[in-house]
């Protein structure tokens, strides 16, 4: 077959839409030119978040330019097919009204997910990295998806929430502004103990760790006369990006608090209960042959 021959096969007019002939060379210029558009538009996606990697852009902000990047260039190929094809957009306005009416009425909460995803992505109140308290379940957030968002559990178990929850109920963000949290420890001493000298030792405690934030300054507090121990509070800051991390620290320093209460003999109080008997109390001992 030589040339004008190819050329009349590929001229060969397969349908007509709207007086527009749709030709053989048409349809198979649309696959390859979406195969290499697709190739290129990839390549340089990859390009684009490497160089961004290494200018230290935030994980959500380049999570955020590869959602639009790919969604704009979706719509630049599928107009673009159009064109090669001779295809109006008018084309499609019957379609897309009846699409537009039944997810209207059976894609409600997906419309809803999707919304409140790039609303998530564009408004960041929620980042990639943060650490969040949803209902009973803390984790951190892997990935913000437009339907859902990937967060891991303290357990490790990964929990798909969707994105609307996010938006319409309460959620706690430990790191939306940075990784500061504060905790507390609490320790009841025995009545009787030096509440000076408890107070310098917990102090010491704090003031031998390097991972404790010096502002806010750590704080002991002599919190109230308990039912059986004096109870006090430590309150201070550290720099945490999970629940573990912080639970971490406050075992260290339970460990270093019982070692020093010990050297200086300070007793950690445990419930005591006094026992009194009004009347007489005999006391009989039963004898076994």
């Amino acid at each position: 077959m030589d040339f004008n021959e190819l050329l009349s096969a590929l001229s060969f007019v397969v349908f007509t839409y709207d007086a527009r002939p749709i030709t053989l060379l048409q349809l198979l210029q649309v696959p390859l030119y979406i195969f290499l558009a697709w190739f290129i538009i990839t390549r340089a996606g990859r390009l684009i978040v490497k160089a961004l990697k290494r200018r230290n852009v935030s994980a959500d902000a380049i999570h955020l330019f590869t959602r639009m990047y790919f969604i704009i260039t979706i719509a630049v190929l599928v107009f673009t097919s159009m064109e090669i094809l001779n295809i109006p957009l008018t084309a499609f306005a019957f379609v897309s009204g009846a699409i537009a009416i039944g997810v209207g009425f059976g894609a409600q909460n997906i419309i809803n997910n999707f919304i409140s995803g790039w609303i998530l992505m564009w408004e960041r109140p929620i980042r990639i990295g943060d650490f969040l308290e949803v209902g009973e379940a803390r984790g951190v957030v892997e990935c913000i998806n437009t339907r859902s968002t990937l967060i891991r559990r303290n357990d490790g178990v990964h929990m798909l929430v969707p994105n609307s929850q996010l938006l319409e109920n309460t959620v706690t963000n430990w790191t939306l502004i940075d990784k500061n949290a504060r905790t507390f420890i609490r320790v009841g001493v025995a009545y009787g103990s030096d509440v000076v000298k408890v107070r310098e030792l917990i102090y010491q405690v704090i003031g031998e760790r390097d991972d404790i934030l010096p502002q806010p300054k750590p704080l002991v507090l002599f919190e109230d006369f308990g039912d059986n121990a004096l109870i006090f509070d430590l309150i201070f800051w550290v720099s945490a990006v999970s629940e573990t991390d912080i639970r971490r620290r406050r075992s260290e320093i339970r460990f270093r608090m019982y070692e020093l209460f010990n050297e200086h003999q300070v007793v950690i109080a445990y419930p005591q209960r006094d026992l009194h008997v009004d009347g007489n109390l005999t006391i009989t001992q039963s004898h076994k042959n």
